[in-house]
């Protein structure tokens, strides 16, 4: 299997620099120019890439919720309503793979249904994402699977027998896989990082990190563990309306994350012991005895 996977012209997995991911998901609430203010923020924090959703309503939305009236930013609607106005189509995304290519930046989405799939592929994306709600729909794991793109597949709310069971039905050389919890947001006590390792442990493909959580600290952490790649929400506002808002990182947050996460990678160094050149004054000072050679 292999250990590093490339996106686009990105390499993702052991000693490749942390892939970063900013998801816009559906906090543009149906707005393009929202959408471009997201990606600007992306751009300019340093993010590899921003990821959104796209679904097919009438795929996605279940038969007795499609009527269910709700309060919405834009009046009282009917949930099938709603659904389709947080939804871009065709025009709007060749306008976002306009704008990512016009900013350098990689863009990609997590495709919800067979039709979504079939949309998203005509932009050739760098790769797709597999949502924690779509890791045990095996039609649509095997519909991504035959696009020959790389897959990132989520694991929130699911067993150790479900993730084993998605994996072995995708292509190992074309899978990246994300720890994560389907809480929005999350509590730190549920966040169960030492999960990355035991991913690392047991699957030899690139191990990430998808955090829904309130702060940086524990994405920080992700990295610290070895996570080759994260992925946190982007917002203009939290206070703003939607679903996704409260757990997302706000511009200026994701400008410190970007760049402690840099720092943090130079800090973890390679794990072999070397005496600095910095260091030698301090030594030729402090120390009272000669220093003892390698040979001895």
């Amino acid at each position: 299997m292999a250990e590093i996977i490339a996106v686009g012209e990105r390499r993702i997995g052991d000693g490749q620099p942390t892939f970063i991911i900013a998801e816009i998901g559906i906090n543009h609430n149906g707005d393009l120019l929202t959408a471009k203010k997201l990606i600007d923020a992306a751009s300019l924090a340093g993010c590899d890439a921003v990821k959104f959703q796209k679904r097919t309503p009438e795929l996605c939305v279940p038969p007795e919720q499609r009527e269910v009236e709700r309060d919405t930013p834009w009046g009282r609607m009917t949930y099938m309503e709603y659904r389709y106005r947080l939804e871009f189509g065709l025009d709007e995304y060749a306008e976002i793979d306009h704008y990512c290519r016009e900013k350098g930046i990689l863009w990609f989405a997590s495709c919800w249904d067979e039709s979504a799939v079939d949309f998203i592929v005509q932009f050739d994306p760098v790769c797709v994402k597999m949502a924690s709600a779509s890791l045990t729909d095996s039609l649509l794991l095997e519909k991504v699977k035959t696009t020959g793109v790389p897959v990132i597949l989520s694991t929130g709310m699911s067993t150790m027998i479900q993730i084993r069971s998605a994996v072995a039905q995708m292509d190992p050389e074309h899978l990246l896989i994300a720890h994560s919890t389907s809480c929005y947001p999350c509590h730190p006590d549920e966040l169960n990082l030492r999960m990355i390792s035991t991913l690392q442990m047991e699957f030899d493909c690139p191990i990430g990190y998808s955090g829904h959580e309130v702060g940086l600290q524990t994405t920080y952490a992700a990295v610290t563990l070895g996570a080759s790649f994260v992925e946190r929400h982007i917002t203009l506002d939290r206070t703003l309306w939607g679903s996704d808002q409260a757990a997302s990182v706000e511009p200026w947050g994701f400008m410190r994350l970007v760049r402690d996460i840099r720092v943090i990678e130079k800090a973890l160094g390679d794990g072999v012991k070397r005496v600095y050149e910095s260091e030698m004054p301090n030594m030729r000072r402090l120390r009272r005895q000669p220093a003892i050679s390698e040979a001895s």
